[in-house]
């Protein structure tokens, strides 16, 4: 059901590789809403993914740009502006991606070239966006930018590796850009800590779907679907939050205020009357 949150308002999607996608899910919410928008991704991706069947369902066009390259960023917000008819007022920097866990190396012997591009693409991509529009002068006052993170910023999680390194960068960016932006022209910054959700990104973390169980069960709401996060990002897209910024909202059931709940403890209790002792280094399944 559409409210007319973001009637009149001009975004920029990045990162909408097909229906999995929280970014697809949140330009199809902005369209409902009201919006006009701009899609977004890398050359390659755009190829390979489904992007261009969501930017025909939305009436609008997909501009390809490489967010770790400032020269497709400049050219993506000067298109953008004259396209849409004038300046942008949301953006959603929905990017991630890590060659060390695709690789599947160990956080301990992580390729450092990997390394670079994971934070590249992951955090300082965020930046980039950021630098870019200001000196363009891109963004309407009041505007909103939101990029996805994740509470591994903060908590250590197997499995998700230098991920979690770029997303505590990412943050960092969002509160430092934020100050900046907001004071020279009111432009409000905040990441969203989703829940562990099942898209093309996020199913290439190990032990992912262990997680997302652990995760429902622990969240007194349970996970935050892909879906819910799309409502989430139109309420700080929209007029009704001006004065949210620099802020990492977690989005997440719960989860992340929790330290034992009773589904998990429940769930961990049957597991200790199994027969594997995963402490005995003999048995063969000793944890990581």
């Amino acid at each position: 059901m559409s409210n007319n949150l973001l009637k009149g308002k001009r975004g920029i999607i990045f990162g909408a590789l097909n229906p999995d996608s929280i970014a697809w899910k949140v330009a199809e919410r902005a369209y409902e809403e009201g919006a006009m928008l701009i899609i977004t991704n890398t050359p390659v991706a755009v190829r390979m993914g489904e992007t261009n069947e969501l930017a025909k369902k939305l009436n609008t066009v997909v501009i390809g740009a490489d967010a770790t390259n400032v020269d497709d960023l400049n050219n993506l917000f000067i298109k953008s502006m004259e396209l849409l008819g004038g300046k942008i007022d949301f953006v959603l920097h929905s990017i991630g991606m890590s060659p060390n866990v695709r690789k599947e190396r160990h956080y301990s012997d992580l390729d450092y070239n990997y390394l670079d591009k994971t934070l590249d693409v992951s955090a300082v991509s965020f930046h980039k966006v950021l630098q870019t529009a200001r000196k363009l002068d891109a963004i309407n006052e009041w505007g909103s930018v939101v990029a996805l993170s994740y509470v591994a910023a903060q908590r250590t999680f197997f499995g998700y590796n230098d991920m979690a390194d770029a997303k505590a960068l990412l943050e960092s960016i969002a509160r430092s850009f934020g100050y900046i932006y907001g004071r020279e022209r009111h432009v409000r910054i905040n990441t969203i800590s989703q829940s562990p959700t099942v898209t093309t990104a996020g199913s290439g973390v190990k032990g992912f779907d262990r997680l997302l169980d652990f995760a429902e069960r622990m969240s007194p709401l349970g996970n935050a679907t892909a879906e819910e996060c799309a409502d989430y990002c139109i309420t700080l897209f929209s007029d009704l939050t001006k004065k949210v910024t620099m802020q990492n909202l977690f989005h997440d059931g719960g989860f992340s205020n929790m330290g034992m709940s009773l589904r998990a403890l429940q769930q961990y209790e049957k597991g200790l009357h199994k027969s594997c002792n995963c402490d005995d280094p003999e048995d063969g399944h000793k944890y990581d």
